[in-house]
């Protein structure tokens, strides 16, 4: 029985560096499941859209595809743009079984890579010391996806033992900006910016801006290309493809 195919779906952005990072990750998961038949999607902005790469998978004869949304929060686009783009594509092809699985969301792992980033623009601005760090992310109208990343920044800080604020890209305060300010007005000077964004873009962009302006040492870049968002990636696509698998068949 052939396996699933792995659609790997992100929002789509119009800076081309965003489309560049999420089409280098795919191909690293392919590389890590060259057993698997994997491709890259956006719902907007950027092609291959979702449409042109399920039809090109239904032309190659495939009748399962698990989408991994590559969003880290239950926001919107994971709860509205993703089940409509899929429900839209199944009416178009009877029989077709299309599933998505859990967004990759802020995975402890992400954590490693979180320091990868930061060591890397420490290295960049030769800064050897550090005495509180903040955390941005893109910010939404859902408390809930808010709330996660601020879990994510407590946990950041305390394995770092620096204090650590919570910053947003949008919707909500506080900016990055504002963050660091809150650092420099408790006698803080050495802050560095992490960032909870899966690729480059527009707002990862004014994060790093506005952080600069207020006076921070070094900005991480995004997570990027990262083996351990790939192994997510392949994690969330294992349990998408056991539950396309019908009940009464697992326990056949």
């Amino acid at each position: 029985m052939t396996a699933p195919a792995l659609i790997a779906l992100a929002h789509g952005s119009r800076d081309p560096r965003s489309a560049n990072t999420i089409t280098a990750l795919t191909e690293l998961v392919a590389c890590m499941r060259p057993d698997l038949r994997i491709e890259t999607a956006f719902l907007d902005l950027a092609e291959p859209g979702f449409d042109e790469v399920v039809d090109r998978l239904v032309a190659e004869g495939h009748q399962e595809i698990v989408v991994v949304p590559l969003l880290l929060s239950e926001a919107y686009h994971a709860r509205v743009d993703v089940p409509a783009a899929i429900a839209k594509a199944v009416a178009r092809h009877e029989g077709m079984k299309i599933h998505a699985s859990k967004v990759l969301g802020l995975e402890n792992a992400f954590s490693t890579v979180l320091d990868k980033r930061l060591r890397e623009a420490l290295s960049k601005s030769r800064v050897r010391e550090l005495d509180a760090l903040v955390l941005a992310g893109a910010g939404s109208s859902n408390p809930i996806a808010n709330a996660a990343i601020s879990r994510a920044a407590r946990t950041w800080g305390a394995h770092h033992k620096l204090p650590t604020i919570a910053a947003f890209a949008s919707s909500v305060p506080p900016a990055a900006g504002e963050a660091v300010r809150q650092h420099r007005a408790d006698g803080r000077r050495h802050i560095a910016v992490g960032m909870l964004f899966l690729a480059p873009g527009v707002l990862p962009d004014r994060v790093a801006e506005l952080a600069t302006e207020a006076g921070a040492v070094a900005v991480a870049g995004p997570l990027g290309v990262d083996v351990e968002v790939a192994r997510v990636i392949l994690a969330r696509y294992a349990v998408g493809a056991v539950e396309l698998v019908p009940l009464e068949a697992l326990f056949a």
